[in-house]
């Protein structure tokens, strides 16, 4: 079973978060981590969500999810992104469909 990772960006110190995208994707990777999603345009299909930036990560487990953002390695950028950005984020843990 994966475990992704949604994350809703609303960009607001582009200098800053450009910072933080440059250093954050080793991290993620040094932790199990995999990029599914790292912006791209997106399209309202359904609803009133109109998110400005959306990145999809996948993990083996939560564990994983626990130790990248426990780490370090992630506390030392972790600040770029807190004060360039209103994020928001959810762990999706479920079965895969077949």
């Amino acid at each position: 079973m994966s475990v992704h990772v949604l994350i809703e960006i609303k960009i607001l110190d582009k200098a800053m978060y450009e910072q933080y995208i440059k250093q954050v994707p080793s991290i993620v990777k040094q932790y199990g981590g995999r990029y599914l999603i790292r912006g791209g345009m997106i399209t309202t299909i359904a609803g009133d969500w109109h998110p400005e930036r959306l990145i999809l990560l996948e993990f083996d487990n939560a564990g994983q999810v626990h130790n990248w953002l426990t780490s370090s390695e992630y506390a030392e950028v972790a600040p770029l992104r807190i004060n360039s950005t209103i994020t928001n984020a959810v762990m999706i843990e479920s079965d895969v469909l077949p």
